[in-house]
């Protein structure tokens, strides 16, 4: 029997996004991603993600960080990469995702705008969600004039491991059975890789059991950085891409309801980095390959390309805040808040 066909050319879903709060309010304007059209490429030897406006400006609001939010940043720009599409029930199909890779400009902090590389147009790029079993087509065009490819984390055919630069202009499409079922990410693998990922290829990846998880309220959050003068230093880090999001627009929740974050650590250049939550703990999915939590804690280290499940319950109305452990990287704009309403 025919497989039945899923087609997505965007990314959308019930669950939780971001919400608006007591920061600043969402300004006028196009969004974080309003670009100029695709600009010319650096090479490999130039700094990547080239510094085009000025430095990250300081946070404004309840809790001060060296990064703020771009003031164009609305409520609902990052709603597509926070919100994972719904679990659909359905196993045994065929999912269709586009990863084609665009140049455009984008303004990732106040004042601070990079030539970012993109999967479908966003950093970090669609939320691909299957069941295990299901087959996955995932279709990547290159718009660029460097070489890029798809690689994806979990287990498939080594022909389609993306390790092979895809060069500019042309197109592949990888076909994969999805699984095993948890969290993976996918990334860029063509040399100089760190560039790739820094300048933002890559994305989330979730797998899930046959019948699902337990309903809950799910947030997609992928910790990334940007490199802005080629120095092997992340100048600004950020949970989705752009600094502070969640910081002015926190991620409302209902009080006591089962909330599930899945959290994705693909920042270059630390080797380490760690997820913190205020005020409440939760359990621990390692990579989401199991049904059991590993443990029950309120911080959870990452190396780079970890990954993991979280669920808990906010008791209380409030704001319960998030970000690494380590300050030097929440201070560079990798810090939020869950609204509990």
């Amino acid at each position: 029997m025919a497989a039945a066909e899923d087609t997505h050319a965007g990314v959308g879903g019930a669950g939780v996004g971001v919400g608006t709060g007591d920061g600043a309010g969402a300004g006028a304007g196009d969004g974080p991603y309003a670009g100029s059209g695709l600009s010319r490429s650096t090479d490999a030897q130039q700094p990547p993600a080239a510094l085009v406006g000025t430095s990250a400006g300081s946070q404004h609001g309840l809790y001060g960080h060296g990064a703020a939010a771009p003031a164009s940043l609305r409520a609902d720009d990052l709603d597509a990469v926070t919100r994972p599409p719904a679990f659909d029930g359905r196993q045994g199909v065929t999912r269709t995702y586009d990863l084609s890779v665009a140049q455009r400009r984008m303004e990732v902090a106040e004042g601070t705008v990079v030539e970012a590389w993109t999967y479908g147009g966003s950093v970090p790029g669609p939320i691909i969600r299957a069941t295990e079993g299901d087959r996955l087509r995932i279709r990547m065009a290159n718009h660029t004039s460097h070489a890029h490819n798809v690689h994806l984390h979990g287990r498939h055919d080594p022909a389609m491991d993306g390790w092979e630069p895809i060069p500019p202009g042309a197109e592949f499409t990888y076909e994969v059975v999805a699984e095993p079922f948890g969290l993976h990410p996918y990334h860029c693998h063509t040399a100089p890789i760190a560039e790739h990922i820094g300048r933002g290829l890559y994305g989330a990846m979730i797998i899930d059991p046959p019948g699902g998880r337990p309903p809950a309220h799910e947030v997609v959050l992928v910790l990334g950085g940007w490199d802005l003068d080629g120095d092997g230093r992340n100048e600004v880090v950020a949970f989705n891409g752009i600094a502070g999001a969640y910081h002015r627009f926190p991620i409302r929740v209902p009080v006591g309801e089962l909330v599930r974050v899945y959290v994705v650590n693909l920042l270059e250049h630390d080797p380490i980095a760690s997820f913190h939550l205020h005020a409440q703990t939760f359990d621990v999915y390692r990579s989401g390959t199991s049904l059991t939590p590993d443990e029950h804690t309120d911080i959870l280290a990452l190396t780079q390309g970890e990954r993991a499940v979280l669920e808990f319950r906010l008791p209380e109305p409030g704001r319960y805040m998030f970000h690494p452990h380590q300050s030097s990287l929440a201070d560079r704009g990798a810090m939020g808040w869950f609204a509990a309403v």
